[in-house]
């Protein structure tokens, strides 16, 4: 299957132009990140680490300065716990005080802190705190420079997958994180949806099918019911039509439950609560993923943990049906979101075609079991590789936004996944009237990502619209999500009714954007100003032109319109707008300001920085220690027949020497707070020493070859100078043209004689030279010499030969001869005449 996508995409690449651009997709797990490429003339695949694994742990930690991702980060807890980030994911916009936050204790040993924002942090053992945007925008940031390792090139723009109830709140955390690592978001992908993409883009689908996307993940699990259809003109549309989740459950949970089984498990043979022992719970955190992954495929396994916690070493035998009793609570929840996806489309399971595994946690046995139980064995599918589907999936998405790539031509269309509202105080009717909101479903659950609605409200004041998820989205978050002051309303509607609009009103459009985000995105303030025609007609006919319908949260659909029959022109209408101010107030859990983006920024670039210099100071370290090791060596010769030795004099061998153990020493004492500069400068001390040694070797292996080469030019151009001066003597005595002119073939004969004299010269005096004393003649300057020969040479050689001209005592001989021949004839055939008889004319 990999194989058919490189070469589908790399086929349709080829039709783009020069011009190229590249697209990152990131699938941004609690546990795991995978990423993908996309770029013309690259193959099209997972991202590779620096390890060349296809996925990279979802972590970040410190060992003491040394700032490490991925596994070694991951490993690092079990020796410095608080040092160690895991699972931020969880932590996303999440308040301090919510049960998000609790459970992540739970699970980590790092130290919670609340933020100035109201959300969570983490603390590292030095003081330093840091948000899971910031923790997560390091990780992109890894994964950015992998792929510009790959591509060759900067990579700004990235698509992230996200998961389908993910809230605005985590959605607006997300892409703060993603503008902290200095990429650009493309877009947010449900994974669900990601996943479809992938799915169709290898296959056609002639009749409608309906498939759920099951992915069991290891912060939740949740299942997409997906349509897809492939058109007569080969565009396949894939839509999304009920999506059912559940946050409590996952294969973070199903570690947790492990971990509290070893933990009882100790704590029962040692008589010590490791709970208290954040070290050793760190390695019992470890400890647990592993024997989960054996529990996938064998009813045991051994758990052996060497001095887990007080230098005890601990060992324990697990079986499945331990882990499952411990887990009985939460079989009956792991296919719960397959029937609320269905519910939630107005689909039974009679109409599905097929159940789609992805996620990690779908190898767990017990999820195996739950889902073939509930749906049948039959409708489960196993043919998208669990790990990668949705990061490929959104790669195809990314490259189908970009007019740099044309891939297989799919339409996707996602919905919401919680409903939303809008609301605002009405209108007052008297000084003394109690103010009364107004709540109005803009965008409830299901409705298509990337749609607009349109308020006609009656207002002539400044006021406010409050926009709410209709419940609580996730437990312990709030359910406003923004809002959004409309300021310059009295003085519009004014102008419009000095204008001589009827009744003008103001009108706010909504959006819910593909990536999922709500927001107000215009609002102007409206009138219809009729001609002096229309306004007689409405004023004699009493018609319902008149009426100013109280629109109030009135939708733009329900607005009335123009009866059959009614021509537009008896109208005359004139719309007239007027934009209003819009600012939003973010009042509950509001997403990095600008400032505070610039700010985790800087912070990063410094570590970026930071770590940049210490890489070239260990660089320059390294470099330098590798360099002394190599000269001890050539100075390590006992024999004295190396050729460090045979051309090196004794005194230059005792400089060396005296240098280098000044350096050795400098290293043994300095070398830990030395500078960069420091190491360099001490290297070109021994180098200085050592160059002319080196050099002497050098020029002894290569003056064989040229010395050969020179004399191979001095013989060719003497051999095509006897050729040449011979063929030009045969050709003026024959009163032809010549390639060469006498003076042409001097100035060589005069270039070659300098060459051969200045090359006896100084071989004659390179032969007195010793090995370990300087060269008489340099091969550099040979070889320019040499060239200078060969080149002239050449001019000569490859001039192209003149064209030949007839002499012209030919021609006239010929003239003559074709003169001679014709009189002849005419001569012949006045003879013939006069000998024959007029009778036999």
């Amino acid at each position: 299957m990999r194989t058919f996508l490189f070469l589908l995409v790399s086929l349709l690449a080829a039709f783009v132009p020069s011009a190229t651009a590249t697209v990152l997709a990131i699938d941004y797990g609690s546990d795991w990140i995978k990423a993908s490429l996309m770029k013309p003339g690259v193959p099209f695949d997972v991202l590779l680490n620096k390890d060349s694994k296809r996925k990279i742990q979802s972590s970040v930690g410190w060992k003491k300065d040394d700032r490490l991702f991925g596994q070694d980060a991951a490993n690092l807890a079990s020796r410095f716990p608080a040092d160690s980030f895991s699972s931020t994911k969880l932590l996303l916009a999440a308040p301090y005080d919510s049960p998000a936050v609790s459970y992540y204790k739970s699970i980590s040993s790092n130290e919670v802190v609340q933020t100035e924002r109201g959300t969570a942090a983490l603390k590292r053992s030095d003081g330093t705190e840091w948000t899971p945007e910031e923790l997560i925008g390091m990780e992109f940031a890894y994964v950015k420079g992998l792929a510009e390792t790959m591509a060759g090139e900067k990579v700004q723009d990235v698509v992230v997958t996200v998961p389908p109830h993910f809230t605005q709140f985590e959605r607006d955390a997300i892409v703060d994180a993603i503008e902290i690592s200095g990429l650009r978001t493309l877009a947010l992908i449900n994974d669900g949806a990601a996943v479809a993409v992938n799915y169709a883009m290898t296959r056609n689908f002639p009749e409608e099918e309906y498939h759920i996307i099951y992915d069991a993940g290891a912060s939740a699990i949740r299942a997409t019911v997906v349509s897809f259809l492939t058109n007569d003109a080969g565009q396949t549309a894939i839509q999304v039509h009920g999506v059912g989740f559940d946050r409590s459950v996952g294969g973070t949970e199903l570690d947790r439950r492990l971990r509290e089984i070893l933990a009882d498990d100790f704590n029962a043979k040692h008589k010590r609560d490791i709970r208290k022992d954040k070290r050793g719970m760190a390695k019992l955190w470890k400890e647990a993923g592993r024997v989960k992954a054996i529990l996938s495929a064998n009813n045991d396994a051994i758990s052996n943990v060497e001095s887990v916690a007080w230098d005890i070493d601990f060992k324990t035998k697990v079986s499945r049906k331990a882990l499952e009793a411990a887990s009985s609570d939460l079989q009956s929840k792991f296919a719960q979101p397959i029937f609320k996806a269905l519910i939630n489309a107005g689909l039974s399971l009679d109409q599905i075609s097929s159940v789609i595994f992805t996620g990690g946690a779908t190898r767990t046995p017990m999820i195996q079991t739950a889902v073939k139980k509930a749906v049948g064995e039959n409708k489960i599918s196993l043919n998208v590789n669990a790990d990668e589907a949705a990061v490929l999936g959104a790669a195809l998405y990314g490259a189908s936004l970009s007019r740099q790539f044309r891939t297989k031509d799919i339409k996707l269309t996602d919905i919401n996944t919680h409903d939303m509202q809008v609301s605002y105080f009405a209108a007052a009717t008297s000084p003394n009237a109690k103010p009364r909101t107004i709540t109005t479903s803009i965008f409830p659950a299901g409705t298509k990502t990337g749609s607009k609605k349109t308020l006609t409200l009656k207002r002539k004041e400044d006021f406010r619209l409050n926009l709410d998820y209709k419940k609580e989205s996730v437990p312990g978050f709030p359910t406003r999500i923004l809002e959004v002051e409309l300021s310059d309303v009295k003085e519009a509607i004014a102008n419009l009714t000095e204008a001589g609009a009827v009744d003008p009103v103001v009108k706010a459009t909504l959006k819910l954007s593909d990536s999922g985000f709500v927001s107000v995105s215009e609002a102007v303030a409206y009138g219809e100003v009729k001609s002096i025609a229309g306004k007689l007609k409405g004023l004699f006919t009493g018609s319902e032109d008149q009426t100013v319908v109280d629109a109030e949260a009135a939708p733009e659909s329900e607005k009335k319109e123009p009866v059959d029959g009614e021509k537009e022109e008896e109208k005359e209408p004139v719309p007239n707008t007027i934009p209003l101010k819009l600012k939003t107030h973010f009042t509950t859990i509001p997403p990095m300001t600008v400032e505070q983006k610039k700010t985790a920024r800087s912070r990063l670039r410094a570590i970026d920085a930071d770590e940049t210099a210490k890489n070239r100071r260990e660089e320059a370290r390294n470099t330098l220690e590798g360099y002394i090791y190599k000269l001890r060596d050539l100075l390590d010769d006992d024999a004295g027949t190396g050729p460090f030795t045979i051309c090196s004099q004794d005194s230059e061998r005792k400089a060396i020497a005296r240098q280098l153990e000044e350096t050795m020493e400098w290293m043994h004492e300095k070398a830990d707070i030395a500078e960069t500069s420091q190491f360099l400068d001490r290297r070109v001390a021994l180098e200085t020493l050592e160059r002319p040694i080196t050099h002497r070797y050098v020029e002894r292996e290569a003056f064989p070859q040229a010395l050969n080469n020179s004399q191979m030019w001095n013989w060719s151009t003497r051999l095509f100078l006897t050729d040449a001066r011979q063929n030009l003597t045969e050709e003026a005595a024959q009163g032809l043209n010549s390639k060469w002119t006498k003076e042409e073939l001097d100035a060589l004969e005069k270039t070659l004689k300098e060459h051969e004299t200045w090359l006896n010269t100084w071989v004659e005096k390179q032969k007195s030279v010793k090995q370990n004393e300087d060269p008489a003649i340099e091969t550099t300057e040979m070889r320019a010499r040499a060239k200078v020969l060969e080149q002239h040479l050449q001019k000569l050689y490859k001039r192209p030969a003149p064209k030949r001209a007839k002499k012209k005592k030919v021609v006239e001989e010929t003239v003559k001869k074709e003169e001679d021949e014709k009189k002849a004839e005419e001569t012949t055939q006045a003879e013939q005449a006069k000998e024959t008889p007029h009778d036999e004319l």
